[in-house]
């Protein structure tokens, strides 16, 4: 009985690994970067929510759907948290494993966070990391069994400016590395999303980000509702109207933008529900990742 159980959790724990393959982000070295040591921290807090900080060496977590499952398509997802910490658990690993249920692959971003002591130019680390992201995933997609051209991205609150300024400035390729491989998005989903770096937006993130004195210029840069255009990719938002630390004025800018620029887009807007809800606004019985699956079925990205 005793080798049966042995061998049963070592196959468990093999399938587990499977599942959640951890990869360096750079395997040939940062770019962007200053040598300082690697002072991740991770620590679960109260809620059950597994928040990292510190992230100076970013990485990519694949999680693949199910053979059987498997319709090609693949998100990246970028956790939120101000630009300071990684919401990593409600508002990525989670999100992944659904995607799964939809038969899609998931890749976790752990992005770097902006770091003055870190990075040579903090306001552009996160950006570099989300277009690598998308790079790595579009230049291996045979690897994954993934359709080239069904590449999305995710992103909560701080995550969701990131994905939304891949989604918007995927004509630059920001840093030293770049290729001939597209880092469009091909369809964006954003989750309470800080959208602007303006007064209606998230101060944190934007301090975090471009610096307290960061003049108008690069104001305007990573405002990311001036920057939508009928290129923009198809884009799904959710927010609360009671979201006193994002408003949801962030999400009807840019909403307003993709109608405008024609531009697919769905945006479904909750009463009450806060920030930081993650999958779950425990003030309604709709779950909204249903309507993120029916969104992406009218697009054909559920169809293998």
């Amino acid at each position: 009985m005793k080798r049966f159980i042995l061998t049963f959790t070592f196959l468990l724990s093999m399938k587990y690994a499977q599942a959640q393959q951890e990869m360096p982000l750079y395997p040939n070295g940062v770019p962007n970067a200053k040598q300082v040591p690697n002072t991740q921290k991770s620590v679960t807090d109260k809620n059950g929510v597994l928040r990292i900080s510190e992230v100076t060496v970013p990485t990519l977590t694949v999680y693949p759907a199910d053979a059987d499952k498997a319709n090609g398509t693949a998100v990246i997802i970028c956790p939120g948290g101000g630009y300071a910490i990684l919401a990593a658990s409600h508002e990525g690993s989670d999100v992944a494993s659904v995607f799964n249920k939809m038969g899609v692959t998931a890749f976790v971003l752990h992005y770097r966070l902006p770091n003055d002591k870190a990075q040579i130019d903090k306001s552009i680390a996160p950006l570099q990391d989300a277009q690598q992201a998308l790079r790595t995933v579009r230049k291996d997609a045979s690897k994954y069994g993934i359709n080239p051209n069904k590449i999305g991205i995710m992103g909560f609150s701080a995550g969701g400016h990131l994905a939304s300024t891949a989604g918007t400035h995927f004509n630059k390729q920001v840093g030293e590395v770049t290729s001939e491989v597209s880092v469009r998005p091909d369809f964006m989903i954003l989750g309470y999303p800080v959208i602007t770096f303006k007064d209606f937006g998230h101060a944190g993130s934007r301090i975090n980000l471009v610096g307290q004195t960061a003049d108008q210029t690069l104001i305007d840069e990573y405002s990311n509702e001036l920057h939508v255009t009928k290129d923009t990719p198809p884009t799904f938002l959710v927010h609360a109207g009671d979201d006193t630390a994002v408003p949801v004025k962030n999400s009807l800018e840019f909403y307003q933008g993709l109608q405008k620029n024609g531009v697919n887009a769905e945006l479904v807007i909750y009463p009450k529900g806060g920030h930081g809800f993650g999958m779950n606004n425990k003030t309604t019985k709709e779950k909204w990742m249903d309507n993120v699956k029916n969104w992406m079925d009218s697009l054909g990205l559920l169809t293998k």
